[in-house]
Parts: structure tokens; sequence; C-alpha cells
């Protein structure tokens, strides 16, 4: 063990250990909160409602200066700042309290919006892990070092409300005040371990891009019987253009895209992602190559949603319009903006028909690069391998984007960025019955305060 990691290990474990309880009635109330960034979903009240509460409980631990503030796109964020000793450097500590929608219901085996423990010791409810988990976590790592002689560098920390629609408001507030949230290290609370008990940091993110295409063909709706056949079918040609953007084998095709990188780290088996994605028997993956190149070095296109009759009460129609709303995950290596020209040009260039076609982007975010050979990150591998005992920090790519990293590194070129979490493949996130591990809050929330730890005394020696 090296001289940063000789540090009260045990304290700080066994005080976690004891704050799981509230930690727990305080996810519940977090999770309670319908705060979905979408006012089309959920009132914003349920959002501002999640943010006077993390506000509220920052001021419990006696932050300076908290503030639940305004954004360019309508969203609100909460910050809070906790100086240091004298000299000691500064760390920003990151999450996000809005969440993705429930989805189906009933596909929930229970209540979205109330946390609960089941058979198998995890907690689900939706944000529990992505990301209000990640804000007690930080909670959690600070409680545990007060209660041990004293938070030893100065803490700032941010919590954004609308994440999960990708709509850039933090970004923009903060290229406008670049000032309220610099620091010497960043950690970001919004990845996960490879897999549960196996402590990793994330080195990359893909970037994304997210549109809207919308296909007219007619002035209204038609009798199928008695146009079908010569009338042209907006649905249909959307249907036709949606399928341009994959090859045979399902792999991404966007003209002039590259799709063919690869990813040179941690290696994810074919057979524990079927596993993990809970892949039907006898169905295929779909694209080529190694599965961390299709997840972490290569675009790859998702239709989130189609504006169409439901089967139930459809009517026999030629249908005059059509909307899809379009994503495309972009590798570190590749422009965001370029990407979205690229797909646009080809939505537009694949419409059949001569379809009218629009293409409106509704949300935008660059790839992201950390770099692992930093003090920082020494610092965090001791405090990862000190909470899990035995295990060795592994470095991942994770195939989601959080937009705000690029614009935290643009921003502050000097300040050292680390990603972890508590969103592992069990954790299931943006999917119905997402949980998370209570074992994984904890040994992640030991490892972020003696990283914070391993961290100041960096900075003294």
């Amino acid at each position: 063990m090296t001289a940063q990691s000789s540090r009260p290990i045990a304290p700080i474990a066994e005080t976690v250990a004891s704050l799981m309880p509230r930690a727990k009635a305080e996810l519940t109330e977090l999770v309670a909160f319908r705060s979905v960034a979408d006012p089309a979903q959920f009132p914003p009240s349920e959002c501002r409602a999640a943010a006077d509460w993390v506000a509220d409980a920052l001021r419990a631990e006696d932050f300076q200066d908290v503030s639940v503030f305004d954004t360019p796109d309508g969203s609100q964020s909460v910050y809070g700042y906790l100086p240091g000793p004298q000299g000691a450097p500064t760390v920003l500590l990151y999450a996000h309290y809005d969440v993705q929608p429930p989805l189906d219901l009933a596909g929930w085996d229970t209540p979205p919006f109330e946390l609960t423990e089941r058979e198998d010791g995890r907690w689900y409810g939706r944000g529990a892990a992505d990301c209000k988990g990640g804000f007690v976590m930080h909670l959690l790592a600070l409680r545990a070092l007060k209660a041990n002689g004293g938070i030893p560098v100065g803490v700032k920390v941010i919590a954004e409300g609308s994440e999960e629609q990708g709509t850039g408001g933090l970004e923009r507030y903060a290229e406008a005040h670049p000032e309220l949230l610099a620091a010497d290290a960043i950690v970001i609370g919004d990845a996960g371990n490879f897999r549960a008990g196996l402590p990793t940091v994330t080195a990359t993110l893909r970037g994304m891009t997210m549109v809207r295409v919308t296909v007219d063909t007619l002035q209204g709706n038609l009798h199928s019987g008695l146009f079908g056949g010569a009338a042209p079918d907006a649905l249909a040609a959307l249907i036709r253009v949606l399928d341009s953007l994959r090859a045979e084998d399902g792999s991404t095709t966007v003209d002039g895209l590259d799709a063919e990188g690869a990813w040179q780290g941690l290696q994810y088996p074919e057979e524990d992602f079927r596993k993990d994605a809970k892949v039907l028997d006898g169905v295929g993956l779909i694209g080529h190559g190694s599965v961390g190149d299709r997840l972490w070095a290569r675009p790859a296109i998702t239709v989130m949603g189609i504006d169409c009759p439901p089967v139930v009460g459809a009517t026999p129609s030629v249908h005059s319009t059509a909307r899809a709303q379009v994503s495309l995950r972009v590798p570190p290596g590749q422009d965001a903006a370029e990407a979205t020209k690229l797909l646009t040009a080809h939505l537009e260039a694949h419409t059949p028909w001569g379809a009218r076609v629009s293409v409106e982007q509704v949300g935008q975010g660059q790839p992201f690069r950390a770099d692992v050979t930093s003090p920082a990150y020494t610092s965090m591998a001791d405090a990862l391998g000190a909470a899990y005992p035995g295990q060795e920090m592994q470095v991942a790519g994770m195939g989601g984007s959080i937009p705000l990293c690029n614009t935290l590194a643009a921003l502050y070129p000097e300040a050292e960025i680390l990603l972890i979490g508590l969103s592992e493949p069990e954790a299931q996130i943006h999917a119905v019955n997402e949980s998370v591990s209570p074992d994984e809050l904890e040994r992640m929330s030991v490892a972020e305060a003696l990283f914070l730890l391993n961290y100041a005394a960096a900075g003294r020696d």
C-alpha cells in the first residue's frame, strides 16, 4: 500500500456503514420527486421540489452560498460551497437530480417513484442509481470525513436539473459564469463500475446528438382502400428513411460518418454483455467488431420514439405526416456538431418519393476522453483499492453521454476530471426496474471519502 493510502480507512468505512439507514431514508425522499425535466410529461414543480430538497441537504451540511438558479433551458441547478483548510485544493462534486421518465409503468414490479427494497437486497426506483444515488454518495463521503477529522479540501457541489434531456442549460450557464465551477479536480458521480464489485473509472464518454425528423406527404389522411397503392404514405416513408441508418448487420450507417473505431481498453465479453443486456435467446447482437468497439468507440443510432397511431383504434388510413426522435451517440475523436450535420444530410438524402422532410435538433453534447495518468487518478486508484479490498481500479469506456464534461474540460483545462458512480449493469438505468446496490453505494462513498483524503495529502507532499 502506498503512502497515500495509509489513511484512516477503517473509521471512514465504519462511519459510512453507520450512515446507511439515513442514506436509504434520504434516497427514499429524493426518489419520490417525479423530477423528469420535460413539462410535457410531468409538472415542472416536481423538479423544483427536488432542487429545493438538494439545496436544503447542502445547507444542513454547512455549505455556504447555496443557491437554486435558473439555467438557459429553463431548468434549475443547485450549487453550494464548503471552504477547506488554507491552501487546500478545491474539488467539484457533480450529480444530477433529474431523471428519465419511468417508461412503461406496467413493466415496473414496484412503483417507480417509491424506493423499494426487494428480496435481492437492491433498492428499486427511478433515479436510485442515475443519479439521485450519486448525490447521496457525495453526502455520505462528506459526512464520513466530517466525523473523522474534517474535510481536507474545499468542496463545491453542483446538482444539475436537465442532464437527461440533453438541453444544455448548465453548460451554457457555466460558460457565462466560468468562476462558479472552477476547481482543481472534478468528480462526476454519474458513471459506474464495469460490474458490481469491480472498481472502475470511466475514461471515455460518447457524445450525443438528438434530432426530430418529420415527414409530410399529403394535406391530410386518406382512406387506404380508395387511395392506398398510389398515395404516398408518410409513415412508410419515415420507416424507409430510418431503415437507411443501419447496415444489414445492424451497424450504424450515416453517410460520411466513420463507424469503424476500435476500443483498446478493458474488454467486454460478448456472453457477459448478452446477460447484462438481457438479450433474448436466439436473438443476435447487432454490428460487428468487439463489444467494446460497438459500445465505446463507434457511433450508434437509436430511434427513441415514433409519432404514429397506436394499434388499438387504428383506422384504415394512408398517413399524411409522421415524426420520429432519433439519437446518435458519437465516440471520442469525432465532433458532435459535424455528426449532426451528417445525420441531417443523410435523413434528407434518403427520404423517398420526394416527400417533404424537416429535421430539428433538440439536443447535443460532445464526446469526452479523460487523462487517466493524472495525479488525481493515482489518488482514486488508491481509494478504490482500499474500498474494494483485493481489487485494482479498472479503466473502461461508457457509451452514454454527459455533455457537461466537455464544457468543464474546456473551461478548466488544468482540472482533473474523474468519472465514478453507481450505474453498474444490474442498475438498469433508463429502463424499467432501475435499482441501486446498497453495497455499491456504501463502498463508493468510502472510496470518494478516501480519494478526498488522498488528493489533499498529494497536494501537501
